[in-house]
């Protein structure tokens, strides 16, 4: 039996096979608006004809921002979008995602194509981007020199900062030539050595602006070695000069804003930061003196002439200590000495003689101690208290130890 299929796969198998083809993912068709309704959920459904044909279309609220008119009836637009199948009715659409009027479409095209050639060149990478000057002293100005945007320009200047001096190189910003003044306005202005540049003009349709799309153009501001400002035309409208500028302005007023810095608030923030400095330098003042205090004081205690007087009281309170130690010892000297006369004084034989008690010595002068040293005839030195007497041993008795007499 042959392979049947359900109407969703075959609307699926369509529908991988336009999301499949290049082309159709990113296309640009023209045509006649008809049927155009906006849908109170933001979305836009309307359909694209010409002589030969429609083709229904649909921009989702989510890429309004790459329309910048109201669609109406009969309008000649070109849209860029998604060719794509929808699966629940089995028919294919349009899917927008930006829509320009037509006139202007091969000039979006050549946009595109500059955009995104200059892109991979690396000219729109960050890294590139010089920071724009907080304090300026000389703005120069690339721009038509009548109109709204240099009058803006010039009031919010002088609003902002009248002492910023401003310097206004007249340029061509619409039709034959332009690029190529702008250019010159650029250099001119590098060699003045301007602080900051502003490029610019009024709002205009992508044909009035398209100076600022040139080649010649993104390279001189590329190439420049002051920081430049591009403020070209309103809020919405974006130009090759926007990618490479260093800072892109919305309008040519933000442009000012931008580059101008206030002078009032900026004199008020240095008058509070005068304020702080001199609060923060009196109290460095003070700690510093403070600290000088202690510095002279700790010099002073370590002066050699303080340490010679500390050495000095120290060397008195040793004498004086030596002295008192000195008598104290003396003292306890003197106390010994004494206790060993009294002792001394009972040892000593004049103190025994003074006593009534006598000493005895034979002829050879040795001590007579016992009755068994002596015999009877033997001569006798006996020795008392104010002399001595010679004595000759007639008789010897001998005591026993209890008192009585030997027989």
């Amino acid at each position: 039996m042959r392979n049947v299929y359900t109407v969703k796969q075959v609307n699926a198998y369509i529908k991988n096979m336009f999301t499949q083809d290049f082309m159709l993912n990113r296309i640009y068709v023209k045509g006649e608006v008809s049927n155009c309704k906006y849908h109170t959920s933001g979305h836009i459904y309307f359909s694209l004809k010409d002589e030969s044909g429609t083709i229904a279309c649909v921009m989702f609220a989510g890429s309004r921002s790459g329309l910048s008119f109201r669609m109406q009836e009969g309008q000649q637009v070109v849209v860029l979008g998604a060719v794509s199948v929808y699966e629940r009715d089995g028919k294919y659409q349009l899917y927008a995602r930006e829509i320009i009027l037509d006139g202007a479409g091969l000039l979006y095209e050549r946009f595109e194509a500059l955009k995104s050639e200059l892109a991979q060149m690396g000219m729109f990478a960050q890294e590139y981007k010089q920071p724009i000057p907080k304090y300026v002293k000389t703005v120069g100005i690339v721009t038509a020199p009548t109109g709204a945007a240099v009058r803006d320009i010039i009031n919010i200047a002088a609003r902002r900062n009248p002492y910023v001096r401003l310097i206004l190189y007249p340029a061509q910003v619409q039709g034959d030539g332009a690029a190529d003044s702008i250019v010159r306005g650029i250099q001119m202005l590098e060699k003045k050595k301007v602080d900051v540049i502003i490029v610019g003009r009024g709002g205009g349709s992508i044909e009035d602006l398209w100076a600022f799309n040139e080649e010649v153009v993104a390279r001189a501001i590329f190439d420049c070695l002051v920081p430049v400002i591009s403020a070209v035309g309103h809020e919405t409208d974006t130009t090759i000069a926007d990618y490479v500028a260093d800072m892109r302005a919305p309008t040519p007023s933000a442009a000012a804003e931008l580059a101008v810095y206030e002078y009032l608030g900026t004199a008020s923030a240095v008058r509070e930061y005068e304020l702080a400095l001199r609060k923060l330098m009196g109290q460095r003042i003070s700690r510093e003196r403070e600290r000088a205090k202690q510095a002279a004081l700790k010099l002073k205690l370590k002066h050699p002439r303080q340490k010679l007087l500390e050495k000095q009281q120290r060397l008195a309170d040793l004498r004086q200590r030596t002295a008192f130690l000195m008598e104290a010892a003396l003292q306890d000297r003197r106390r010994r000495l004494e206790l060993y006369i009294e002792q001394m004084k009972g040892c000593s034989p004049l103190a025994k003689l003074n006593q009534g008690y006598s000493y005895v010595e034979n002829a050879g002068g040795k001590n007579v101690k016992t009755v068994s040293q002596v015999q009877a005839g033997d001569v006798l030195k006996i020795y008392m208290t104010d002399g001595y007497v010679r004595a000759a041993v007639r008789e010897i008795t001998e005591v026993k130890p209890d008192g009585g007499k030997y027989k």
